[in-house]
């Protein structure tokens, strides 16, 4: 019912920023909320950030606050992530995914982008 595709990924040196962009198409219109999640090599998937649809609020991983900003077009169906301070560790596939319908879930998730931040 949704598809859901992110861009804006790259390599960038410690300090730098990014930003990176997701779009939804299709019935965008019973999506809830979209979120940003990664994944490093080895290690499982983890939250980043998320923002309601509607109203627009946020949340953060402990590990981004401060540096990370999502953010929302609701008029494009897209959401953003700006990333600021730029660690090595936050080398990642980054992923998109939208909670879709009523669901406590994401339940539609994009392909990835790779992010890599070197010191």
């Amino acid at each position: 019912q949704v598809q859901v595709v992110e861009s804006g990924g790259g390599l960038v040196q410690a300090g730098g920023s990014l930003r990176l962009s997701c779009a939804a198409s299709g019935r965008t219109s019973s999506i809830y909320a979209m979120g940003w999640f990664r994944q490093a090599p080895g290690k499982e998937r983890e939250f980043v950030a998320g923002i309601i649809r509607s109203g627009g609020n946020t949340n953060y991983a402990d590990s981004v606050k401060g540096r990370f900003t999502i953010s929302r077009d609701n008029a494009k169906n897209a959401v953003y992530l700006q990333m600021n301070s730029l660690k090595p560790e936050d080398t990642a596939v980054y992923y998109c995914a939208a909670k879709w319908g009523l669901t406590q879930h994401y339940n539609y998730w994009g392909q990835g982008t790779q992010v890599t931040v070197s010191s």
